[in-house]
């Protein structure tokens, strides 16, 4: 996938208004799922989350205007317990090696604090549009928590857009994340965005859903979610929370220093 300037999609981001209706809803979502206190952006991109929860450094792997800092989630450029919150976008299904920025987060979260992220979800309708109409790829036999040095020729925008599904779709995987980060808890996985999200286009220059009607159709969506989430569910907002940071065997940091 080639490199996406956060420009660019700033730039689409003020020309689509219905893109800016569904996801405002998202990120306020994101923004109460916080806990009082600071938060960290990983992946700012186009710099919206301010709009809804002013405490926040806003991070990317470009800088832009809008950002505070540019950083790598793998190796995090801050102290420890310096956060209440770890908010991210669309980031995790980005991430080379996932289980190197979970030990980030447990090392910069105070106890207590949550990692909040919106993020893909592989359903069985949500993939049929994934596979054909989106140019990241799906492939759910890949290991999302696999260990080993990063590869710094890899472009940061590559990406696996099956990864969150693979680490907390369904109990069986959620119990494989908390084993492998003892010092880490699931507090909830919701799936949502039936709907309105697929017609908007994204970031893409078509659009099939009228501003009106964004509105209604997400209100709509909010009720049938936790009926055909897990069957339809384009998106999927997870809330993870730090007990404290425990070391765990064979989680070495392998990041460049």
């Amino acid at each position: 996938m080639a490199s996406a300037d956060p420009a660019d999609y700033r730039a689409v981001w003020m020309k689509k208004p219905v893109l800016r209706r569904v996801y405002q809803g998202w990120y306020r979502r994101m923004a109460n799922s916080c806990r009082p206190g600071r938060s960290l952006e990983i992946g700012g991109g186009s710099g919206n989350l301010k709009s809804f929860a002013p405490d926040v450094v806003s991070t990317d792997v470009m800088m832009a205007p809008w950002l505070d800092a540019v950083c790598d989630a793998h190796r995090l450029p801050f102290d420890d317990a310096s956060f209440d919150n770890i908010v991210m976008f669309d980031v995790l299904h980005h991430l080379q090696r996932p289980a190197l920025f979970f030990n980030e987060a447990l090392r910069v979260l105070r106890i207590g604090g949550r990692i909040v992220m919106m993020e893909p979800a592989i359903t069985p309708f949500s993939r049929f549009f994934y596979d054909r109409f989106h140019v990241e790829p799906v492939d759910m036999g890949e290991d999302p928590l696999a260990s080993g040095p990063l590869n710094t020729a890899r472009d940061p925008f590559d990406s696996n857009q099956a990864i969150p599904t693979l680490l907390f779709g369904g109990a069986a995987r959620l119990a494989v994340f908390e084993k492998a980060f003892p010092g880490l808890s699931v507090d909830r996985v919701e799936h949502t965005a039936l709907f309105a999200y697929p017609l908007t286009g994204g970031f893409q220059a078509w659009c099939l859903l009228p501003t009106w009607l964004a509105g209604p159709l997400t209100a709509l969506e909010s009720v049938l979610a936790p009926l055909l989430g897990r069957l339809m569910a384009f998106r999927m907002l997870v809330v993870v929370s730090s007990n404290g940071r425990i070391d765990m065997p064979g989680q070495e940091d392998v990041s460049p220093r």
